[in-house]
């Protein structure tokens, strides 16, 4: 079996003059033989052990990336854990998977969790990482034939759902997309949680395949405060630093880049592909980011097809689609739901039934057009039917809201309602509810009647600062906000006169 650490060797052997791989981070930079030797002693202890699972919980780093390709050269089923869970969505995974290995930054969260679970066992040192040893599950989930990791979708409430994928799966993936994006010996800069598939594929492994360099610097050191905040300064200064010439981003991150370019600062002219992908990106946010010097595209994935399904490219390019699909791909639509074939999961955790499907159902709403590009207009599950039985897809509508970069947060609700509502917050705190309105105008003129948003709420605080209102990767928890600020919809709907703002108090 071929093991992505080696193809970066692989690489060098065929092309003398192809750079040779390798990951760099705060520390400092890690040679493709130092990775390699790194990545083979970590594997050969792994196989000595014979752990039946091991998680990993840490910082993005490199240390991240050794213990990944290690558990791959040794054959042992790897289940991320997304930094972003709650205790409680740790502890379901731990008592529901096959873990008996942990490495964690996190030595503190982890003792309470798996108290009464620990078990001597040899260390190893890995960076900062610490090696812990637990008692498995006794009962646990059981995992497809063939699992090589396992990767959780963090999904709207509820405990994560496990999807089970090959390593073969995941080299086939990057290899089609280095082939895709054909960015020769690239400089990647890791902006995303390395657990978040598509960052782990497409920023990591893909970039090894053509000798490229995976800059991984710790969540931190980008300007993440946890989940709820990010510090603006830092984000921009290792773009500035690194000079890179990949990214990717959600479309809230490619908003803050715009705006900061609008503000003055210089993207970097070394940028020759940035892929933004997790949710609705209004073709407005792209044109006005390709104007500033970020090339931005589009793209549509899920865990279940192992990250990426289309993606726009620079010569092959629709604003307001995204993208083609990939060749490895086949795309169609029955009764509006987006259906796929072709690389598809192993299944999910436990869950027997799911396993060997060759068609994933999506559950997203949309199209594919006479050119071949897909639309994705929302999500199934989140459809709205008005009182008046129009059919309305939130994101849709978000989209144009956040579309001129004025609102920071805006989500959508009304179904079984005569009208839709928002809650919004503003990317800048002093703007007026005047400036609000007009842009909302704005918006609503690109909209049918049925689908404008004729009343609005101004929360006081952003949904990012406030705790579980939102997914990995800045999607809205819709139920959970819905529950949260119910009594504040109902409002909007018996005050049909002014916008309200949540410092006032509602009757």
């Amino acid at each position: 079996m071929e093991h992505l650490h080696s193809l970066p060797e692989r690489t060098e052997r065929s092309s003398p003059s192809a750079a040779i791989a390798s990951v760099s981070g705060a520390g400092g930079s890690l040679s493709s033989d130092v990775l390699t030797e790194r990545v083979a002693t970590l594997a050969e202890w792994l196989r000595s052990m014979g752990p039946r699972g091991v998680a990993l919980h840490m910082d993005n780093g490199p240390d991240w990336i050794i213990i990944d390709l290690a558990c791959q050269v040794a054959e042992i089923c790897l289940i991320p854990l997304p930094t972003f869970f709650s205790a409680g969505q740790l502890s379901h995974v731990l008592n529901t998977m096959p873990i008996d290995t942990v490495f964690t930054d996190r030595a503190d969260l982890f003792s309470p969790l798996c108290a009464g679970r620990f078990r001597n066992g040899p260390e190893f040192a890995v960076g900062n990482g610490l090696l812990l040893h637990i008692d498995p599950p006794e009962s646990p989930d059981t995992l497809p034939p063939g699992t090589g990791k396992v990767t959780f979708t963090s999904g709207s409430t509820g405990n994560p759902r496990g999807v089970c994928l090959s390593n073969q799966q995941l080299l086939k993936q990057a290899e089609v997309l280095s082939q895709a994006v054909s960015l020769k010996s690239p400089r990647h800069l890791s902006l995303l949680p390395l657990s978040t598939l598509l960052e782990n594929t497409a920023g990591v492994y893909a970039p090894m395949l053509t000798g490229g360099e995976v800059v991984v610097p710790s969540l931190t050191e980008i300007g993440f405060n946890g989940s709820s905040s990010l510090d603006t300064r830092k984000l921009l200064w290792q773009l500035s630093h690194w000079q890179p010439n990949s990214l990717i981003l959600t479309p809230q991150l490619l908003q803050i880049l715009v705006a900061a370019a609008r503000s003055g600062w210089v993207p970097p002219t070394s940028l020759q592909f940035v892929a933004v992908g997790g949710a609705r990106v209004p073709a407005a946010l792209l044109e006005a980011a390709h104007d500033l010097g970020i090339p931005a595209f589009e793209g549509y994935g899920l865990s279940e097809c192992a990250s990426v399904v289309s993606l726009n490219l620079p010569d092959a390019a629709r604003p307001g689609s995204c993208g083609r699909p990939l060749p490895h791909v086949n795309v169609e639509c029955r009764h509006g739901e987006i259906h796929v074939r072709g690389n598809a999961m192993l299944g999910y955790a436990g869950q027997p039934d799911s396993w060997g499907r060759e068609l994933i159902a999506t559950g997203d709403l949309g199209e594919v057009d006479e050119d071949g590009f897909i639309h994705v207009n929302g999500r199934l599950k989140n459809l709205l039917i008005s009182s008046y039985g129009r059919n309305i897809s939130p994101e849709w509508v978000e989209s144009e809201m956040l579309a001129d970069g004025l609102l920071a947060d805006c989500v959508v609700f009304g179904d079984s309602r005569p009208y839709c509502v928002a809650l919004l917050s503003p990317r800048e705190t002093n703007a007026s509810d005047g400036f609000i309105q007009d842009s909302i105008d704005r918006s609503n003129e690109r909209l049918p009647d049925y689908a404008r948003v004729k009343q609005w709420l101004r929360l006081s605080r952003p949904l990012a600062m406030e705790q579980g209102l939102l997914t990995d990767n800045g999607r809205p928890k819709r139920r959970v906000i819905e529950s949260r600020y119910n009594d504040e919809i109902a409002a909007l709907y018996r005050d049909a006169k002014q916008p309200i703002t949540q410092y006032e108090k509602i009757a």
